[in-house]
């Protein structure tokens, strides 16, 4: 279907307080082009011929199914394995060696997981570490990763991977170590000596974190650019009651929790910057 009324600015207007309400991303006044290309392909998959009708029927109660579907489009976001490379050489070669005397499980949380690729990373960081390390760690590790989309949650648990995501960010060295081919032409299904060590959960991060305890290091990357000062001051307060004294907080390389929070000593770690918190 084509839409045949557009969106006007009044519509626009409400649909942005409405997103920020329901998980606090924040869209600018110029983003009304991407609200059409996230949302356009929903209008033939709920038979609604317009995208005004469609950001409406988002907004009603009424219309769980639809309003999920618009969340899960307007979250969505790409990412790679191994983005940035720097965080996860800082996690093998600086943090696993903080905990490696540990006996009991080290507790990892990736929050707004999207595909999966950040919270399996963790999990071949940790299997590199070990091999090189057999007796460091002998409590294992435990990720729990969540997102606010069902729907690549769903994807995440199946770990399944076409060869446009299998090369972006992972090496061939990896590839063979970790992946073996999967019933689908084209496709590579994870093993499970990596699955093994993730679980999947939603999550909106408005929302209470008590339910999933306590994190000796949690990645929330490349997702406060997203959200208002206000939301980034109320994530930043959870992520410190998440945390257990001295535990580490990883953000993307663009982001920063200066000003917003006095509870994280920042740690230069050339590259990259991460933060831990005070006890």
């Amino acid at each position: 279907m084509t839409s045949n009324k557009e969106l006007n600015t009044a519509e626009y207007q409400e649909f942005r307080q409405f997103l920020e309400h329901q998980c606090g991303i924040v869209l600018g006044d110029n983003k009304l082009y991407l609200v059409k290309s996230r949302l356009s392909p929903l209008m033939s998959r709920f038979s609604i011929d317009s995208l005004s009708e469609l950001v409406k029927r988002s907004m009603k109660i009424s219309e769980r199914a639809l309003r999920s579907a618009v969340i899960d489009a307007m979250t969505t976001n790409e990412t790679l394995w191994f983005r940035d490379s720097y965080p996860f050489e800082i996690l093998a070669n600086r943090i696993f060696d903080v905990y490696k005397n540990e006996t009991r499980p080290l507790k990892i949380w990736s929050s707004a997981c999207s595909s999966g690729q950040e919270p399996y990373s963790i999990a071949m960081t940790y299997l590199e570490y070990k091999a090189r390390n057999p007796g460091a760690l002998k409590g294992g590790i435990k990720i729990t990763a969540t997102d606010i989309s069902n729907k690549v949650l769903e994807q995440c648990a199946k770990a399944e991977y076409d060869s446009l995501a299998i090369v972006r960010g992972l090496s061939p060295e990896r590839r063979k170590r970790f992946f073996e081919d999967g019933a689908k032409p084209g496709v590579a299904v994870l093993k499970n000596e990596v699955k093994q060590f993730v679980q999947f959960r939603h999550l909106n991060l408005l929302d209470s974190y008590a339910l999933l305890g306590k994190f000796d290091v949690i990645f929330c990357r490349n997702v406060l650019i997203y959200f208002s000062a206000a939301i980034k001051r109320q994530i930043i307060a959870q992520f410190k009651q998440s945390l257990n004294p001295n535990g580490y907080l990883f953000l993307g390389a663009s982001e920063s929790i200066s000003g917003l929070t006095d509870d994280f000593d920042m740690i230069r770690c050339n590259p990259g910057i991460i933060y831990q918190r005070k006890n």
